[in-house]
């Protein structure tokens, strides 16, 4: 399934704050994740002052893997650099183990030494895969995790489509996603800190601004907390519902397969 039946196809999707033609613009993402592989880690503590970390605790302990030995399969999609994924370990029990999916390879690499460094590749495996089509079977997964991922894909109906069509009856499915601030005057500060500081920084530390520039626009294309949790109900999902994070800078959206 490339793309939700309900989703009708367009000539132009939106590339930070330009529009491009919808086939390029898969590979235009890919080279910005490409460019910024090595410092993606870095890049997500300019973008959230370094709060990503405090937010992916929340992500897990709100998922609350179980801690028996049960099997209990989660799929974290662009798994990037494995921050998700072994948190998730580290917080389960035996029986748990995660399968990093990610478009580009570049991203997955990192995450599988990181997973091997924490010494946890027992429990974990990795593949190349596109959000909106996966490769796997349905019903495959009890638990479904994508942070700071869907943004950044061409059809987010399709993506939503995909992730119901993968889970399990009663499976799980958390989303971790910069949002719309709801907090007056911390709003005016995080634009600040998004459009002033962070290109600036980051063309101190990486000698490039642009991949950087492209993620913060991505944000202000993203739907806000109310409109995303519509989609996720439109998906097929039940039960779909969100916690902001820092005054809505991020959220989580929680949902279940039913």
């Amino acid at each position: 399934m490339s793309r939700a039946h309900n989703e009708p196809e367009a000539e132009t999707a939106s590339f930070g704050s330009t529009q491009v033609p919808v086939a390029a613009r898969q590979g235009l993402v890919n080279r910005v994740f490409s460019a910024v592989a090595g410092r993606y880690d870095l890049m997500n503590d300019l973008m959230s002052g370094g709060l990503h970390r405090l937010w992916k605790d929340e992500l897990i302990a709100w998922l609350n893997p179980p801690a028996s030995p049960r099997p209990f399969a989660l799929i974290d999609v662009a798994a990037g650099t494995g921050d998700v994924p072994l948190r998730f370990l580290k917080a389960g029990g035996a029986g748990c183990s995660a399968l990093l999916c990610d478009i580009n390879p570049e991203m997955l690499a990192i995450g599988r030494k990181r997973l091997a460094a924490a010494g946890v590749t027992g429990r974990a495996c990795y593949a190349i895969g596109n959000a909106e089509s996966l490769p796997f079977a349905d019903r495959s997964f009890d638990a479904y995790t994508i942070a700071f991922g869907i943004r950044n894909v061409t059809h987010i109906a399709a993506t939503l489509a995909e992730a119901h069509r993968v889970l399990k009856i009663g499976g799980r499915f958390l989303c971790l996603e910069f949002s719309a601030c709801e907090v007056p005057l911390l709003d005016a500060l995080y634009d600040f800190h998004s459009f002033e500081i962070i290109p600036r920084l980051a063309e101190l530390a990486t000698g490039s601004a642009e991949p950087y520039r492209y993620l913060i626009e991505s944000i202000r294309k993203f739907p806000d907390q109310r409109r995303f949790a519509a989609m996720v109900g439109a998906a097929g999902f039940s039960r779909s519902t969100f916690r902001n994070l820092t005054g809505g800078i991020a959220a989580i959206h929680s949902a279940w397969r039913l």
